[in-house]
C-alpha cells in the first residue's frame, strides 16, 4: 500500500498547504505601524516626559519591536506538517472510501462540472476522515483499520485540533464552488446535523439509555446520512441537471442501509475483529440496531445492558452477548430490515434511472451493502 499525503495533488482529498494563518499583509502591518510611530511624534512632551520616554525605551524592548512582518504573516509547510500530523496519520491508512464511490455514481445522473466535482470529493473526504479521528477520541477506540488509533499516538488534545483545523480548510474549499453561498448553507446544515446525531449516540451510551428504534434511525439519520447527504447536495447545487431530479431520498436510505450493515458487521465479521478488534460496539458500550432490537426484545432480562455498563474488553463476555442476541432473533431482524430497505432504494433506482442503465454503478454499491460477508 502505497503512502498518501496531503501534498499529493492526484489525490481527491488531498490538502492544499497554507502559506498563511495570521491575516496580516506585510504593508497593512506596517503601514499600522506607522501610524502608531507617527501619532506618537505629534505628541507634545515636556522635557521631562522626552527624557522618561527616551529612558524607559532604552532599558525595555516593546512587543512590536521584536515582532517582524515576516514572523506575524507566514505560515510555514513545516508548521502546517505538524498540525496535520493526526489528520494524515489516518489518510494514509484509506478505508473503502465509499463516499467517493457514490459521489461518481450519482454524477451519472447530475454530470457536475469536473472542477467542482473535485471539490466536492476533497470536502467529503476531509470531512469524513476528520470526524473518525473525533469519532475515535470519544469511542475511546484503540485501533482503526487496522492500525494504532491517531490519539493514541500523537495525544488527544493535538488529534481534536487536527480535525476541528481540517473542518474549516474544507469550508475554505467551498470557496471553489460556483453556488458558493448554497454550499455553504448546505455544509452548515449537515454538520449540525452530523454532531446532533453524534450527540445523541454519545448520550444513549453515557447514560446508559436504550433509544426506541425511531430515536436511533433518526440519528442514523443525521450522523451518518449527513456527509451522504452533504455529498448529494453540493452536487446538485452545482450541477445543470439542478431542479430536475432530487436524489436525497435515495441517498437517505442508502445511509441507514450502511449503518445497520456497519452495526451488524462490527458484531459478526472476521474482518471486522482485525480492523477494530472483536466486538468494538460492545466494548464502547454503543447501542446499536442489533443491540437496541435485543434489549427491547426483553426488557426484564438486564444482562445485555450490563454487559454494555461494563464496556468489556473480555472476549469471553463478548461471545457470551453475542449468543444472547442471537436468541432475542436480533441478527435475523437486522438482516430482514436490511433487505426491506434494499427493496425500498431499488425501487427510488428505478424510478430515478427511468431505463436510461444510468444506475448501475449505484446498483453496484448498494450491492455492496451486504451483510453475508
Amino acid at each position: 500500500m502505497s503512502t498518501l499525503t496531503t501534498e499529493n495533488p492526484a489525490s481527491p482529498n488531498a490538502i492544499p498547504v497554507r502559506y498563511s494563518s495570521a491575516g496580516y499583509p506585510k504593508e497593512s502591518w506596517i503601514a499600522q505601524k506607522q501610524s502608531v510611530a507617527s501619532s506618537l511624534s505629534h505628541t507634545p512632551n515636556s522635557p521631562e516626559q522626552t527624557h522618561g520616554l527616551k529612558r524607559r525605551h532604552s532599558t525595555r524592548h516593546s512587543a512590536s519591536d521584536t515582532i517582524s512582518p515576516r514572523k506575524m504573516g507566514e505560515w510555514s509547510s513545516q508548521k502546517e506538517k505538524i498540525i496535520m500530523g493526526p489528520y494524515d496519520y489516518l489518510f494514509a491508512h484509506p478505508g473503502k472510501d465509499i463516499r467517493a464511490a457514490l459521489i461518481k455514481a450519482f454524477d451519472a445522473f447530475l454530470h457536475v462540472p469536473h472542477d467542482s466535482l473535485e471539490v466536492i470529493t476533497r470536502v467529503v473526504g476531509m470531512l469524513h476522515t476528520s470526524s473518525l479521528l473525533i469519532d475515535d477520541v470519544q469511542d475511546g477506540s484503540q485501533l482503526r483499520r487496522g492500525v494504532p488509533v491517531a490519539h493514541n499516538i500523537f495525544g488527544t488534545a493535538q488529534t481534536i485540533n487536527s480535525a476541528n483545523y481540517v473542518y474549516f480548510i474544507a469550508l475554505q474549499e467551498l470557496q471553489h464552488l460556483t453556488n458558493k453561498d448554497e454550499a455553504i448553507e448546505i455544509f452548515t446544515t449537515e454538520l449540525l446535523n452530523l454532531h446532533r446525531g453524534q450527540g445523541m449516540d454519545l448520550y444513549w451510551r453515557d447514560t446508559l439509555t436504550c433509544p426506541t428504534e425511531d430515536d436511533y434511525l433518526e440519528m442514523v439519520q443525521n450522523k451518518t446520512g449527513g456527509l451522504f447527504r452533504l455529498a448529494v447536495k453540493l452536487m446538485q447545487a452545482e450541477s445543470p441537471e439542478r431542479g430536475r431530479i432530487d436524489c436525497v431520498p435515495l441517498v437517505n436510505l442508502m445511509g441507514l442501509i450502511f449503518q445497520i450493515c456497519d452495526d451488524y458487521l462490527n458484531l459478526s465479521s472476521g474482518t471486522y475483529t482485525k480492523n477494530k478488534g472483536l466486538c468494538e460496539d460492545l466494548t464502547e458500550g454503543k447501542f446499536s440496531f442489533p443491540v437496541i432490537h435485543s434489549i427491547r426484545a426483553n426488557p426484564s432480562n438486564l444482562q445485555l445492558i450490563n454487559i454494555l455498563k461494563q464496556k468489556t474488553t473480555d472476549d469471553g463476555v463478548k461471545r457470551y452477548a453475542i449468543s444472547y442476541m442471537e436468541s432475542t432473533g436480533s441478527f435475523e431482524y437486522s438482516r430482514r430490515v436490511i433487505r426491506e430497505l434494499k427493496v425500498k432504494a431499488r425501487s427510488l433506482i428505478s424510478e430515478m434511472d427511468g431505463g436510461s442503465d444510468k444506475s448501475d454503478e449505484i446498483s453496484r454499491i448498494l450491492d455492496r451493502m451486504d451483510v453475508d460477508q
